[in-house]
């Protein structure tokens, strides 16, 4: 009895070892975050991440222009992990002009300080957590036709982007598969969002199976024209056979004439 009294309380002092540390390091990213939010997202975001409701003067900060602007950014109380991890690792923000379109950019911030931002506003309240899909157990079949239901209305049916009305579907040739993931289940700018229920997880793999094709599609027995869509590449069959008939029509012609002279 007192031999297995013993192993219990060294079973726990080892965890209380292993865990402890753990806990610590996680309460250090979480402070670190807290100062770099302090640094550099306070201006836009308010304090605690609380949002700001109303157009309020900032000046110039990391990236944003240097003339004083007028921000109203949103809460980041309950987004969770999921949300700034997308933001800061396809360097949308910081923004140069607040309220203006994000754009894929230089990442201004290193790996460690992501984490500590990420572990910060997600200690703001409960939200959803960093995905974790897998494309491998996707099918490109089906993620082919999940795509032009969904996406290819926006960013073309080759992940090219496109254009539509206030908005500019970007590209996904630097997108990662987690950054992908993560756009659908945000919905960032004009792109609507798609709910684990819409679209589950195993979609969400299919999906960015055919994505990942796309980047370097099979373009056996055609030209490619760089991936722009069907209607720009028929554009251009059509003229250049304009051209070749027109260089066809000139030969003939100048024979005939020769012939008759």
């Amino acid at each position: 009895m007192q031999a297995g009294v013993s192993r219990f309380l060294v079973a726990v002092g080892l965890a209380a070892i292993l865990v402890g540390p753990a806990s610590a390091v996680s309460g250090d990213q979480v402070r670190r975050g807290k100062h770099l939010y302090g640094e550099y997202c306070i201006a836009c975001h308010g304090g605690n991440g609380s949002g700001v409701t109303t157009p309020q003067k900032i000046g110039a900060g990391p990236r944003r222009s240097q003339a004083e602007q007028r921000a109203v950014a949103p809460s980041l109380q309950g987004v969770g992990a999921l949300s700034a991890d997308f933001y800061l690792r396809t360097g949308y923000m910081p923004l140069q002009h607040p309220g203006v379109q994000p754009h894929r950019s230089h990442v201004f911030f290193d790996d460690a300080q992501i984490r500590a931002l990420v572990a910060y506003v997600a200690s703001l309240g409960p939200g959803p957590a960093i995905p974790k899909p897998h494309p491998k157990r996707g099918n490109v079949s089906r993620g082919l036709h999940l795509f032009t239901e969904h996406c290819a209305g926006c960013h073309q049916v080759v992940a090219e982007g496109g254009y539509v009305t206030l908005a500019v579907p970007p590209p996904l040739e630097d997108a990662t598969p987690r950054q992908v993931a993560e756009a659908l289940r945000i919905g960032p700018y004009v792109m609507p969002r798609f709910s684990a229920k819409q679209l589950p997880n195993k979609d969400v793999d299919s999906l960015i199976a055919y994505i990942e094709y796309a980047k370097h599609p099979d373009d056996r027995g055609g030209w490619a024209i760089g991936h722009i869509g069907p209607v720009p590449e028929g554009l251009v069959t059509w003229l250049l056979g304009a051209a070749v008939l027109v260089g066809v029509c000139i030969v003939i012609g100048k024979r005939l004439k020769d012939e008759a002279a």
